[in-house]
């Protein structure tokens, strides 16, 4: 069903008028179903581990800027027909480097010197990170002025709570001791923070451009940015010294899990309220639960596997609330 509801979305934003106009009324019946794009995303960005594991020998900073780079360039032919339609004021073209910034960089800067710095305190930077709701949540009370009324607090707690039990078996974690701990905790609340932050910043984006737009805004200026920063820290990897598999990975990383995912998730947050796509975003726990399960043989505790269906329920009742 999901693949309907994408492939309805890409051929509406994609093919001619004519044809747009055919799956008109199609269209209009599942954008009731918009706002659950932001969890189809976050499937693909759970799914997107096992591409990067291929290439782990390839410095962090540098994936993610060819990342963005091929990205950038599988955009190029939207990018004219996309931007003249908008209007690129200081302020969108203030926001979307702030997004690509917040969102694009220091967020996965952060979680990547987290998870480094961690060692066996691995469970600290996940605990830390389900912060993030958190932030985003607050950000958007003061930037967006969005409403928190007492339905969403129930439902928003539940699915942060469950997410944590999925994580975790038998809910309990095992906290080391020492410098390492503090510092990974601290780069993961700093990662935390600035996704938070970045969602919010995303919606600001979205109430002034197209999703299509502000999908090649992010990647343009998060690859001029990540490369000044890749530069700048002296790990980048000269593009001539990659292989067949480096490049290969890549580009599906660039297009699945880089320009798809972050249409899609665009798609549905520019109909959905901050407050209520950084819950759906939730999506990326249970996932990685499953691909841990198939690819991985990993097998989780039943008290796991029951947080996973509470945190699905309460990620719907979240979306329909929008919807």
């Amino acid at each position: 069903m999901l693949a309907c509801i994408v492939g309805f979305f890409v051929l509406h934003e994609f093919f001619p008028e004519s044809r747009k106009r055919d799956m008109k009324n199609s269209l209009s019946r599942l954008r009731p179903l918009q706002p659950f794009l932001i969890s189809v995303a976050a499937v693909l960005w759970a799914i997107d581990g096992v591409w990067r594991r291929n290439i782990a020998q390839l410095p962090g900073i540098s994936i993610v800027f060819y990342e963005h780079l091929f990205g950038s360039l599988m955009l190029l032919p939207w990018v004219i027909s996309s931007l003249k339609k908008e209007k690129l004021s200081k302020y969108v073209l203030g926001v979307s480097f702030l997004v690509a910034l917040f969102g694009g960089l220091l967020g996965t800067l952060f979680i990547t010197k987290a998870f480094i710095t961690a060692g066996a305190s691995f469970s600290v930077v996940i605990l830390v990170q389900k912060l993030q709701p958190l932030f985003a949540i607050s950000s958007a009370y003061f930037l967006l002025k969005e409403k928190i009324n007492k339905k969403y607090f129930q439902w928003a707690v539940l699915a942060i709570i469950a997410a944590y039990f999925v994580s975790f078996k038998n809910g309990q974690i095992s906290f080391q001791t020492g410098m390492s701990a503090i510092y990974a905790a601290g780069f993961s609340f700093l990662a935390a923070f600035f996704w938070g932050i970045s969602t919010t910043l995303g919606k600001m984006l979205l109430n002034k451009v197209s999703d299509l737009s502000a999908t090649i805004l992010r990647f343009y200026f998060a690859t001029v940015i990540i490369f000044v920063a890749m530069n700048f820290m002296g790990q980048g990897v000269v593009i001539t010294a990659l292989g067949v598999n480096e490049i290969s990975n890549l580009l599906i990383i660039a297009f699945s899990t880089g320009i798809l995912a972050m249409w899609l998730y665009y798609k549905g947050f520019i109909v959905t309220q901050a407050k209520v796509a950084t819950i759906l975003e939730l999506a990326f726990p249970f996932t990685g639960m499953f691909v841990d399960y198939f690819l991985y043989k990993t097998i989780l505790a039943p008290s796991q596997y029951l947080a996973a269906a509470v945190l699905m329920f309460a990620m719907y009742r979240v979306g329909r609330l929008k919807a």
